[in-house]
């Protein structure tokens, strides 16, 4: 609408902004009008071209404002006439929103307990538009659906529910029952326009730091109270437990000491049986040793006579070996006392015609401790040592 009243004005503001013309007949000014009104058009088409892109994540719903009919457009781009058809995105995806007004407790608009106590909540909601409701809602939804709708719905369902219950019980004990019931009656009211609600979340509770404090202790007795009366449970369990492990312990002592008497009395039992095939075996046994005793008796004495016997057999050859090895050295002794004499007759023949030979022997013999010996010769024939030894004897004589 607004384009099309641009498109009528846009004439009229030419012919103000132009400068007076010479008069001219009736049908040129006719066409100069024609042809200035097109020009506009065709420029007004080029710099503002009549198509819509629908964007990623969102509907496109174009109602014609002649008939009121409308159609969805999920992706592509659109005819959009000026004056003819109007355009309207709605997203497709979920949105969020956060009641931060509500979040603190001296914030602009807190909530307020049954007490009259100022508290905020961390209030997130999710919601989407009603995909199948796109076309009636292209026209009743407002601009701002954030302010205008989720707002005021969440406005009226919180302060109320708040307003029903204490600081602690928000605090603590019925913060999910809380959230339940705003999420339940907030479905009902968006549903009623046109939106879906997907969840609620309840996040920080913020109180005031007085109550705050106070609520911590009254919390922290309480913690301490659940806590002691969790340990006197444990305790009576504990006690419980160890009277049903003492009466386990005695009933499974009285059935090992039963399986006990009964495993001594089948052992006892086997053990009859079993020395009733032990005793003759053992007999046996005792006989088969006995008769090994005497074998082996009869075998050492059998070795002891062959062990005499091969000693004496041995005793006497060596006897024998000793007489024969004594008549050789008594055999050997003879011939060589008759070999000494027959050299000794030899030599002593041979000293009778040869005299010096005891000379050249007394010589060599002292050969190795005297070098030189000067002596005279012997008178008569004397031996040559006598100069030497027997001299001064014989002057004395």
């Amino acid at each position: 609408m607004e384009l099309m009243q641009k498109l009528k004005a846009l004439p009229q503001a030419i012919r103000n902004a132009m400068p007076p013309l010479p008069a001219v007949n009736g049908r040129v000014l006719g066409a100069l009008l024609v042809a200035g009104t097109v020009g506009t058009a065709a420029y007004l088409l080029v710099s503002h071209p009549p198509l819509y892109t629908v964007q990623r994540g969102e509907a496109a719903v174009r109602s014609n404002l002649f008939t009121g009919s409308a159609v969805v457009f999920n992706d592509g781009r659109i005819l959009a006439l000026p004056g003819v058809h109007e355009v309207r995105g709605l997203p497709l995806h979920d949105l969020s929103y956060r009641a931060t007004a509500m979040s603190r407790a001296d914030g602009p608009a807190p909530l307020q307990s049954v007490e009259g106590l100022s508290l905020g909540l961390d209030l997130t909601l999710r919601y989407a538009v009603d995909p199948s409701r796109l076309a009636q809602l292209a026209r009743t939804l407002p601009d701002n659906i954030e302010r205008d709708l989720v707002d005021p719905a969440l406005q009226g369902v919180a302060y109320r529910l708040v307003a029903k219950r204490t600081v602690r019980e928000i605090f603590s004990s019925q913060r999910a029952e809380l959230q339940q019931q705003m999420e339940s009656e907030l479905r009902a009211k968006l549903a009623a326009d046109g939106l879906l609600l997907r969840s609620v979340q309840i996040g920080k509770v913020d109180l005031p730091a007085d109550y705050r404090r106070g609520m911590d202790a009254l919390l922290a007795e309480g913690l301490s109270a659940e806590k002691m009366r969790y340990t006197l449970e444990l305790k009576d369990k504990q006690v419980k437990q160890s009277e049903l492990e003492a009466a386990a312990d005695k009933v499974r002592r009285e059935i090992a000491a039963e399986a006990a008497g009964r495993e001594q009395v089948l052992a006892a039992k086997a053990q009859e049986e079993a020395m009733k095939h032990v005793i003759p075996f053992k007999q046996r046994q005792i006989e088969q040793r006995e008769l090994e005793a005497k074998a082996q008796s009869a075998s050492r004495i059998k070795v002891a006579e062959g062990e005499a016997q091969a000693r004496r057999i041995e005793a006497e050859g060596e006897a024998k070996a000793r007489e024969k090895l004594a008549d050789a050295e008594a055999y050997r002794l003879a011939q060589l006392g008759k070999v000494n004499i027959e050299q000794m007759t030899a030599e002593g023949e041979l000293i009778t015609k040869h005299p010096l030979l005891v000379q050249k022997t007394l010589a060599d013999k002292l050969s190795s401790k005297v070098q030189v010996i000067i002596a005279p010769p012997p008178a008569a024939g004397g031996f040559i040592g006598n100069g030497l030894l027997g001299a001064k004897n014989e002057a004395k004589e």
